[in-house]
């Protein structure tokens, strides 16, 4: 158990250490204090009545004190050194396991799920390592060393004071049987609760617009009750043992008075030495239970941070570290298989080959596989079986670094940091001037908004971009990708929020930004990729059909299915949005 807490301790394995010797020893001072009360009662018993007597136990009894609480108070500045420094490295090496994993895996996770682990699980864990791991070895070495000097004394009476132990023992270890039984449940129950109340947050907009606050509320109030209900029958079944061993084990009394009395009263034992074991015994009840109680809690100490672990332990993705050394930038998909859920493909031994320099357009059903061809291509995921090449150099070998340095990916969902617009357009390439940033800007068609905002460019995008339009982010995402400049370019739905006048601004930026490179769009709107060198159709993960235009209007049924519904949707746009405005003139 401890092996898996210095994992990530490191170096501050010593302020721990160091922590646990501190505590032991201010534990023993604390002892050392009913031992002066002893010496003064015994002094009493047998009849001293000088005042410089008591007033030296008193000196004694209060230095101890003294002691007691600096050694306690450093012990604990100590371990909450080593924990924070702990739950550094072990936020530390959990961010580099989700930054290698794959996106799918990240997005099973939840953002609610993430936000758990990174935050309240472990923040969780320091009241555990800056306290439970350094008090309770402390708390529970100092009965051990205490009963041990209670044989010393007298060992008739050292038996008596242990043999309340055995039944607190039972009682304890039948509650950690019921309580790790279920301790898995009880944690899986919170991450429930946990993400479906982020959810419930996250989707209030959509809750409110269509109505649907019962159903949503329902499954919010039952994901908490039903975490409420699992974690008090959890207590149920634990409650009992804890009164029993809460009796037990810090009655160290239980038989030494009664039987101790007894053995003084025959001439075993002496009224003095029941008197220093019943002193010794009292000294260490309530240090059998903060040892017990902290105990207790290590198991979950351990096991929190496996759990950690496993939430980020599946299959990170297969990189090298080898920088870019292909021969120019053709891209070659191999025999490519790929599932999401490792049970239908999403892409099923597809081969396609896009030639350095060309435009090629991916075209097909919702779902059939073209979104996902581009995130292979950036590497989002591992694929099955086969391979991708750029330039005759598989993906797998490059590092993700030497991989995105060769292309520009811009999607239709584009995150904006909440930092100033400029910044988040630096993005695209870290080193650039201002004027560099805002030239790509300009490229962009970003300015006609920019100069509305107060400050500009150097406004602030807003939690997740949220000060800009969905239009106005895919602008900026595109200014990033010019201003990376890279020969690979990929555009998922690119102007799949521009409105009609926009998107004409947004193709002719588009179009300065593909010029000489590698290119690969995918679109529902094809009337926009009509003149693109070549068409792909994917059906299904595989390619359906492959040609110009004209090709396949005359030879692919499915493209022409497509370009028809495309081209319908297009006029009904246009002729609901004349009817529109005729409607407004009629009623004005």
């Amino acid at each position: 158990m401890l092996k898996k807490i210095f994992e990530y301790t490191g170096e501050y394995k010593k302020y721990t250490l160091r922590a646990i010797v501190m505590l032991i020893g201010g534990l023993l001072f604390n002892i050392a204090q009913f031992f002066a009360l002893y010496k003064m009662i015994e002094g009493a018993l047998a009849g001293e009545r000088a005042l410089s007597f008591y007033l030296t136990w008193s000196g004694l009894f209060l230095v101890c004190g003294i002691i007691y609480v600096l050694l306690y108070v450093y012990g604990l500045v100590n371990s909450h050194e080593s924990a924070y420094h702990t739950l550094r490295n072990l936020r530390i090496s959990l961010q580099r396991k989700m930054e290698n994993l794959p996106l799918g895996k990240i997005s099973e996770i939840g953002v609610g799920s993430l936000k758990k682990v990174f935050i309240d699980d472990i923040d969780n864990l320091e009241l555990m390592l800056a306290h439970a791991l350094p008090e309770g070895f402390a708390n529970a070495s100092v009965p051990v060393i205490v009963f041990i000097a209670m044989f010393f004394v007298d060992w008739k009476l050292a038996l008596l004071s242990l043999a309340a132990l055995p039944l607190g023992m039972v009682a304890m270890m039948a509650m950690y049987k019921a309580g790790t039984s279920k301790m898995g449940e009880f944690y899986a129950s919170a991450r429930k609760m946990n993400d479906t109340i982020v959810e419930y947050i996250n989707g209030m907009e959509v809750v409110k617009i269509f109505g649907r606050d019962g159903e949503s509320y329902r499954r919010f109030a039952g994901d908490v009750i039903s975490y409420r209900d699992f974690t008090l029958a959890w207590y149920k079944v634990c409650w009992p043992w804890m009164a029993l061993y809460g009796s037990f084990l810090p009655c160290v009394a239980l038989f030494a008075l009664p039987v101790g009395g007894y053995l003084v009263y025959t001439g075993a034992s002496t009224l003095p030495n029941l008197l220093l074991v019943l002193c010794m015994g009292f000294s260490i009840g309530p240090t059998i239970m903060k040892a017990m109680s902290f105990m207790s809690v290590l198991p979950q100490l351990n096991y929190k941070i496996v759990s950690l672990e496993n939430i980020l332990s599946a299959e990170p993705l297969k990189q090298g570290d080898a920088d870019f050394m292909g021969e120019g930038h053709n891209i070659a998909f191999e025999n490519v298989t790929f599932s999401y859920d490792g049970e239908k493909n999403a892409v099923d031994d597809l081969s396609l080959t896009i030639d350095e320099g060309s435009v090629t357009a991916l075209v097909g059903e919702s779902g059939s596989g073209k979104s996902t061809l581009a995130k292979l291509l950036v590497h989002f995921y591992d694929i099955s079986s086969g391979r991708i090449t750029l330039g005759g150099q598989d993906l797998r070998e490059m590092s993700l670094e030497a991989l995105n340095n060769q292309i520009s990916f811009v999607s239709q969902e584009q995150f904006l940091f909440n930092m100033s617009i400029m910044d988040n357009i630096r993005l695209g390439k870290p080193e650039a001037t201002d004027e560099e940033v805002m030239e790509a800007a300009k490229k962009a068609q970003c300015m006609d908004f920019l100069e509305k905002l107060d400050k500009g460019i150097h406004s602030m995008a807003g939690d997740s971009g949220k000060m800009l339009s969905g239009g106005e982010r895919q602008r900026i995402a595109l200014a990033r990708a010019i201003l990376k400049n890279a020969p690979v370019i990929v555009l998922d739905e690119a102007t799949a929020f521009m409105d009609p006048e926009n998107e004409d601004r947004m193709n002719r930026a588009i179009a300065e930004l593909i010029s000489d490179k590698t290119v690969i769009v995918i679109a529902h709107r094809l009337y926009s990729i009509k003149s693109a060198d070549k068409i792909v159709v994917i059906n299904a993960g595989k390619v359906e059909a492959a040609g110009k235009h004209e090709e396949l209007i005359a030879s692919c049924p499915m493209y022409k299915q497509l370009w028809d519904i495309s081209e319908g949707t297009k006029n009904w746009s246009a002729a609901g949005e004349k009817e529109i405005k005729k409607e407004m003139e009629v009623s004005a």
